[in-house]
């Protein structure tokens, strides 16, 4: 199993004016940096919170198909759509799979997919490895406004840290990341089993 970002959200959920009036900057000196450090708490607050915030798309590839009607579990919610559904035969051929086959939930964190009553995966013998491909796309939307409050919190006390804390030795000794950032991703954590 692996899984792969194909698109990137098009937009930050916190701006680098966002950012400057949370810090008080007064100045344009550090916007680059600022920029960087919003990607890179932006990422983290992904990775930690398994979840995607502004309107990405991503891949997942497997070996093969789940056993009789179970699902397949797509990271990174909210789910918004499953674009396609292809599968690799023996002979490296390409086949979408019909979406009367299957039905997605976008409901349930994570996002799911799962056949349709009477439906089954198809027979064909897969290629020995990856042979199965899933895209779709998750996010909260394509706006900055979309992300909820407390991620964009945390994300603001995070640049706040990294922007401190811009050295891993020196006068201060380097300390973790806050609590408070953790606990505000806490709310909506999706935790893997």
């Amino acid at each position: 199993m692996a899984l792969t970002l194909v698109t990137a959200p098009a937009v930050e959920p916190v701006s680098v004016a966002d950012v400057k009036s949370h810090l008080r900057i007064d100045n344009t000196d550090d916007d680059t940096l600022l920029g960087t450090y919003i990607a890179v708490a932006r990422r983290f607050c992904e990775r930690y919170q398994n979840r995607a915030y502004i309107t990405q798309t991503w891949k997942l590839v497997l070996d093969n198909w789940p056993k009789g009607h179970d699902v397949i579990e797509l990271s990174y919610p909210p789910l918004q759509s499953v674009t396609n559904i292809v599968y690799y035969d023996t002979d490296e051929t390409a086949n979408t799979l019909s979406t009367s086959v299957y039905m997605v939930d976008t409901d349930s964190k994570p996002g799911r997919v799962t056949l349709k009553y009477n439906q089954t995966w198809p027979y064909t013998i897969l290629r020995p490895y990856n042979g199965i491909e899933i895209t779709y796309v998750a996010g909260y939307g394509d706006a900055a406004s979309d992300v909820p409050e407390n991620v964009v919190h945390a994300m603001k006390l995070l640049i706040g840290h990294l922007y401190e804390n811009r050295e891993a030795t020196g006068i201060r000794p380097l300390s973790e990341i806050p609590f408070a950032v953790k606990s505000l991703l806490d709310l909506e954590r999706i935790i893997k089993i």
